[in-house]
């Protein structure tokens, strides 16, 4: 398990040798420090906590947190595990070329928020008939049995659309640009422009 931190750029294609057109994300992929091992006997658990872009602001923890892996504070800190802590130290510098073309991976943001949306729009349901006499167009159809006089929890319903942590498996690394730190990755991955993403080796590619 390898991983890094990283800014979504936004989307472009590239062309195959064959001629073919592959779409791609544009992923700024480091420079990320190292600022913290975790450790089975002090923590509990294995992980290396990666730390991406400065902060301008930061309240004096982050600032002591920082120090001690020789760096500023960062806006985008996130913990790896799985990892072979014998690899990392604390202050390493990690840029893009941890990975390379052709290696499968998992890209994690935050998708786009798209405020209060209807349960057609968030849940994919189907409308009621649109004639005059239907009186019944866009609602959300059902809320389940009478008897318990309540709506289970988890029925389908208007509400925030958005906004939520997303994974998105098994995407291939297109092409690794050492000098600018960039990552194109093959397909869409989820947040808008200039949204954070942690990229790391796929769980479940087969390879």
């Amino acid at each position: 398990m390898k991983g890094i931190l990283g800014r979504k750029l936004g989307m472009t294609q590239v062309f195959n040798e064959d001629g073919t057109v592959v779409p791609v994300t544009v992923i700024e992929a480091g420079p990320c420090v190292v600022l913290q091992k975790k450790e089975l006997q002090n923590d509990g658990y294995e992980a290396v906590q990666l730390g991406f872009a400065d902060k301008k602001r930061a309240n004096k923890p982050e600032t002591g947190h920082a120090q001690k892996a020789g760096t500023t504070p960062k806006r985008y800190v996130r913990e790896l595990r799985g990892v072979d802590l014998a690899q990392y130290e604390v202050g390493q510098v990690l840029k893009a070329d941890v990975f390379e073309a052709g290696e499968v991976v998992d890209v994690v943001g935050v998708s786009k928020g798209k405020g209060f949306a209807g349960a057609i729009k968030r849940h994919n349901q189907s409308r009621g008939p649109m004639a005059h006499g239907s009186r019944y167009h866009r609602g959300p159809g059902s809320l389940g049995s009478i008897n318990p006089n309540r709506v289970f929890k988890g029925q389908t319903l208007p509400g925030r659309m958005g906004g939520e942590r997303v994974t998105v498996q098994n995407l291939e690394v297109v092409k690794v640009d050492t000098d600018r730190n960039l990552l194109l990755i093959k397909g869409s991955v989820p947040g808008p422009k200039n949204s954070f993403v942690t990229i790391k080796t796929a769980v479940k590619s087969g390879k």
